[in-house]
């Protein structure tokens, strides 16, 4: 099912608007911004209905942490100061005991994610009212409008594996799809197989960029997306459909 949806699109860039000469770059605003400069954020979250965050990255295990963890950290509580009423951050599947080496890296993102949950609730909870002084419909009406308000001011968070896509390299386009594409045809149906203490998460199939775009673009913008945490098959699967 392809929906097109008219949505206004602001990027926040460290160095500002990019030398990128393609058509999409134009229907973007840009924004200068640094996300560990959480003043610098203020301006391209003040009414936005939601935030989506990608940032990521590797090196030493304290870089990592501030790449990973702070640097979201603060977009999310900005987020929340600005009134947004979603976040969709892109994390990532766990790896097993390959995540013992990359631990900077899983820090980060976990704090994030706990920043997420935090300030924009996406579990199920539980509205503690008096029946005592409400009759039991109201009781119920009462709650289903908390549950719809925790739809719309909520967090979704994905966890894909491998990312592949389209490498740019100054005018040079590598598509990685010629190679990863055939593992993510055949390690999508591995799920079971993913549960094998130690050895499943080989078996983590990589995922087209254009499936998490989708997927992520739909929890940010859907309030009927319930807000959730997205794994890697999850995100095939609706990448499929929508």
């Amino acid at each position: 099912m392809n929906i097109m949806l008219a949505l206004t699109l602001d990027l926040i860039v460290r160095s500002g608007r990019p030398s990128i000469r393609e058509s999409w770059a134009d229907k973007v605003e840009w924004y200068r911004g640094n996300l560990l400069e959480p003043e610098s954020l203020k301006d391209a979250m003040n009414n936005a209905n939601a935030v989506v965050s990608c940032v990521g990255g590797f090196g030493s295990p304290s870089h990592m942490r501030t790449l990973n963890g702070t640097a979201n950290v603060n977009a999310v509580r900005v987020a929340s100061e600005q009134g947004v009423q979603r976040f969709a951050y892109v994390s990532a599947a766990s790896f097993g005991v390959i995540d013992y080496f990359l631990q900077g890296y899983y820090d980060g993102q976990k704090a994030t994610e706990a920043e997420i949950s935090a300030k924009f609730p996406n579990a199920v909870t539980i509205l503690s009212l008096h029946q005592s002084s409400l009759s039991i419909n109201a009781h119920n009406i009462a709650i289903k409008i908390f549950n719809l308000l925790l739809l719309l001011f909520a967090g979704v968070i994905l966890r894909p594996g491998y990312i592949y896509g389209t490498k740019r390299y100054g005018s040079i386009k590598i598509p990685l799809g010629l190679i990863f594409a055939p593992f993510e045809l055949v390690l999508q149906y591995t799920e079971p197989l993913h549960r094998i203490p130690l050895i499943g998460p080989v078996f983590t199939p990589p995922v087209n960029v254009a499936k998490v775009a989708k997927v992520i673009v739909r929890g940010a913008t859907d309030p009927a997306f319930s807000p959730a945490e997205v794994d890697v098959y999850s995100i095939i699967r609706l990448g499929k459909q929508l």
